[in-house]
């Protein structure tokens, strides 16, 4: 066996990229937020206002609109039919604030007409939660174990891992989905103006490029995964 193989693990550098494509999502969404964070709209409507507007003109009136604290942490709840903003969107007059309000919107409009890979997602997050806790404990004691069960404890672990990245998969379809409607919503109702709808653009772009790095990342991460199983066996 190869010196290096005690002290050093070659399959490290496939979390190494995983981190850096999800460091520079985050550094990308972070200052794209905070340039048009600072632009204000010539509607002047806060991120609520322009939510609430969304919502009515969908057809949506059992939605409610509330406050939560925190940056970028608007989500929308379908469990309980609600969507709430966070202090940098809920009563900001910016682009970004209402970019990513109806971004939210969107979501619950997806909600609304049953779209079907929101839906998928939404049953995945119990089982996706459940995987990514017990995956890696399964896995280490497959690894470091040489009874008979530890290729079943390996094997067990990889599906369990796989259902995390599947759910990140199946993310990335709901939030571009939720990305275009919000910026064709945005459009034909005017609130935002042609040049402001750039700067929407722009925001949800950025964001979006978030849900491919937790994908990414997740694939590499199963690979990884994949990579060490077949080490042990051999």
């Amino acid at each position: 066996m190869p010196y290096y193989s005690y002290y050093f693990d070659p399959t490290y550098y496939l979390v190494l990229v995983g981190v850096i494509i999800s460091l520079w999502a985050s550094a990308r969404v972070r200052s794209t937020y905070s340039k048009y964070n600072r632009v204000t709209s010539q509607r002047r409507l806060t991120g609520r206002e322009a939510a609430h507007r969304i919502l009515q003109n969908s057809g949506i009136y059992d939605v409610q609109i509330e406050h939560v604290s925190g940056q970028l942490s608007d989500h929308y709840d379908p469990k309980n039919k609600v969507l709430r903003l966070s202090d940098a969107t809920y009563n900001s007059t910016s682009v970004a604030a209402i970019g990513v309000a109806a971004h939210e919107c969107g979501h619950a409009i997806q909600h609304a007409e049953g779209y079907a890979p929101l839906s998928i997602r939404g049953a995945l997050v119990p089982v996706a939660n459940f995987g990514s806790t017990i995956a890696w404990p399964l896995i280490i004691i497959g690894l470091f174990f040489t009874t008979n069960s530890s290729a079943l404890l390996i094997n067990l672990g990889i599906i369990a891992f796989s259902l995390a990245v599947l759910f990140q998969i199946v993310t990335l379809p709901v939030e571009y989905n939720a990305s275009n409607r919000a910026l064709h919503i945005l459009g034909d109702s005017q609130m935002l103006y042609e040049d402001e709808m750039k700067g929407a653009k722009k925001v949800l772009s950025a964001a979006a490029l978030t849900y491919v790095a937790a994908a990414a990342a997740s694939i590499l991460q199963l690979l990884r995964i994949i990579l060490l199983s077949g080490r042990r066996r051999n």
